[in-house]
């Protein structure tokens, strides 16, 4: 008898937590890319079956720094994950970095994807970023990630083992790009350029929505790297204009792909929970508002301790300065471009094929945005030789 109260008082509970799984995940979904389009077939799985290895890493090289009440410490634990092919390789390596109080799951959409098509991906919670950062997330430790960032690309170069037995031979250490979110587009700007903190390793650098706005032009005359920056033009927290359309006049050969009405947060995985909302930059800006001080004068050129020609101390941070956000882009849209594009421009730099290089040029430079209106594509200057 009391197995039986409780079937019916658990019963409805079960049903209702299905209802909402299903509605979650099948849920208000976006328009579909055109059928038999070259989108829609470059957004399907690829044929490589994944394996996702969890990553517990300590740099025993650099410390943590004191973060408010958070103690120093001698050292950087690295948390997160490694997605990659089930068998064969060696398979170019990516580094994928978080945005500010993110973590390393919000890449996990855009990591399988690639790991299915043929990349090894890694990503971990940078230590004073991540949202569950002792001492509560802080920005300006962003100039100690480019080293997190090597400390990955060394440990899977020469010691793979120490993740996963088996990525061992997968990695192609000659193939290396880093890519990153918001703060971790600027992690991997910083990687790929900064004269000191950057690694000569990275062959590309993929910057989402990241902030370059105090980026001045000489601050990437010190390598010539394929770079791509991926942006929504109704971004609320790194706004379209300074920071992304610029890098078509500040870094040379930069290619820009453009999201109409995309936001910030759109790219990050763990907004698909927030579909239903008109703008998921509310969420985002209400998180980065709670923990950015905005009225730290330090400087960005002390901060990144590059000449001051390399930086631009006079520009302004405009953060979230709309009182309304217009509606945007469908988040999962948003995502689904964001799986194509990106691995056409890795595809086109690191593939070994150069058939399938020229295919993925071809496909991000003028079928892209021929087949999904709201996608545009510019290319910067090379540059000079």
């Amino acid at each position: 008898m009391i197995r039986k109260i409780l079937l019916w008082l658990v019963a409805p509970l079960l049903l209702l937590a299905l209802a909402l799984w299903l509605l979650l995940t099948f849920g208000l979904q976006p328009e579909p890319f055109p059928a038999g389009s070259d989108s829609l077939a470059r957004l399907a799985p690829g044929p490589l079956a994944v394996t996702r290895a969890a990553i517990d890493l300590v740099d025993p090289g650099r410390p943590t720094p004191r973060n408010r009440d958070f103690p120093a410490s001698d050292t950087r634990p690295l948390k997160g994950a490694a997605w990659y092919p089930d068998v064969g390789g060696p398979y170019p390596l990516v580094v994928h970095v978080h945005g500010f109080t993110s973590n390393h799951r919000n890449g996990a959409y855009l990591a399988r994807h690639l790991a299915s098509h043929g990349y090894v991906v890694v990503a971990v919670d940078h230590p004073l970023t991540h949202m569950l950062a002792p001492g509560d997330p802080n920005a300006r430790d962003v100039i100690n990630q480019p080293g997190d960032v090597s400390f990955l690309i060394d440990t899977l170069s020469t010691r793979p083992g120490e993740i996963d037995p088996a990525l061992q031979g997968r990695v192609d250490v000659d193939r290396i790009a880093v890519m990153g979110i918001s703060l971790g587009g600027l992690t991997a700007t910083l990687a790929g350029y900064h004269p000191q903190l950057g690694d000569g390793r990275i062959d590309a650098v993929v910057s989402i929505a990241g902030p370059t706005a105090f980026l001045a032009p000489a601050f990437f005359q010190s390598r010539s790297l394929p770079f791509l920056m991926l942006a929504g033009d109704a971004d609320a927290l790194v706004p379209w204009k300074a920071n992304a359309r610029s890098v078509l006049e500040r870094i040379p050969g930069a290619q820009l792909l453009t999201l109409a009405d995309g936001s910030h947060t759109g790219f990050a995985g763990g907004t698909a929970l927030l579909r239903w909302m008109r703008n998921t930059d509310a969420a985002g800006c209400w998180s980065v508002k709670r923990n950015l001080d905005l009225e730290d004068d330090a400087s960005w050129s002390s901060l990144l301790n590059v000449a001051e020609a390399g930086v631009d101390d006079g520009v302004e941070l405009d953060i979230c300065s709309d009182d309304t956000l217009p509606p945007t882009m469908h988040v999962l849209r948003q995502q689904r471009i964001t799986q194509v594009a990106v691995r056409a421009f890795l595809d086109s730099v690191l593939h070994a094929d150069p058939a399938v290089r020229s295919a993925a040029t071809r496909y991000l430079r003028e079928s892209l945005p021929r087949e999904l209106p709201d996608v545009s594509f510019l290319a910067g200057s090379p540059h000079p030789e």
